[in-house]
């Protein structure tokens, strides 16, 4: 069985800033000693990971770098027998891979809570305006969107690990066939109690391979379709900016609506919107 391991990094064990997580290369509030660390914790993470997958029985696994510009994960720290996807323009962007014949499963690794979510270090939708996205009704965040992708080509999420708000927020959305690791605890949305990387990396292993042994029990994640979508924004100008788009409509201030057939077309209207709202707000 074929494994995909989507990584972020906001939800890593040590991480509860931004300085954290923000590649140097950008400029602005960034320390490149902070994120050096960060990322090689990411890395083992995602190796803990790959390890467990494979001693639950995957024969082939495939690490995609899903954090900010997705060129994160230090290679040489990587389990031999992986493949790795790297560089942020990919077609299903966080879960790119799961496209690919024979998945079975799909693992969250370092994963966040959603935009708004009150004690979620580093709580967040995608970019730092996205205030809400809800799909058929249910408020939800990257993993939401993400499951639902991954459902798309009849993939399963088994497993899931990252701060305790996020994997709260997965077990209530995604359900009990998740299994689940908290490797920190959020006391605010820039602090939380961690545990020792050590000790996170071995649960995360355990987990993994407790998960993909269950995977062949586990069911797709979707929705009705097709299905209403929304996504609010921090200012009216993005909503402004989104709703000259053809089949889009303008929900309130804030917020835009559309409907979707389909996981895919809810995914890249999500992407597109995402990126349309990314006005200048000064004129």
């Amino acid at each position: 069985m074929k494994v995909v391991i989507s990584v972020d990094m906001e939800g890593v064990c040590g991480v509860a800033s931004w300085v954290q997580v923000s590649p140097p290369e950008f400029g602005g509030l960034v320390s490149g000693t902070e994120y050096q660390a960060a990322r090689e914790r990411m890395t083992r993470e995602a190796a803990a990971a790959a390890e467990g997958a494979i001693m639950g029985g995957a024969t082939d696994v495939l690490i995609n770098d899903s954090h900010d510009t997705m060129r994160n994960l230090i290679p040489e720290l990587l389990p031999q027998q992986v493949r790795f996807t790297s560089g942020n323009d990919k077609p299903l962007s966080m879960v790119q891979g799961v496209q690919e014949d024979g998945v079975g499963a799909l693992l969250f690794v370092g994963y966040h809570a959603r935009a708004g979510s009150p004690l979620g270090p580093l709580a967040h939708t995608w970019n730092g305006f996205i205030r809400n996205v809800r799909i058929g009704g249910i408020d939800t965040g990257e993993y939401g969107i993400n499951a639902l992708l991954a459902g798309h080509y009849d993939v399963p999420v088994v497993f899931a690990c990252g701060d305790d708000v996020a994997m709260a927020e997965i077990s209530a959305e995604l359900g009990e066939q998740v299994v689940t690791v908290a490797v920190k605890e959020g006391l605010s949305t820039y602090a939380a109690i961690h545990l020792h990387p050590a000790e996170a990396q071995k649960r995360i292993r355990e987990g993994a391979e407790h998960a993909v042994r269950a995977a062949k029990n586990a069911k797709p994640y979707t929705t009705r379709w097709p299905a209403p979508c929304q996504m609010a924004f921090d200012h009216q100008a993005r909503a402004d900016a989104c709703a000259r788009i053809p089949d889009i409509t303008r929900v309130d201030a804030v917020t835009v609506g559309w409907s979707s057939e389909n996981a895919y077309h809810l995914f890249q209207t999500f992407r597109m919107l995402a990126t349309v709202a990314g006005v200048r707000l000064n004129g």
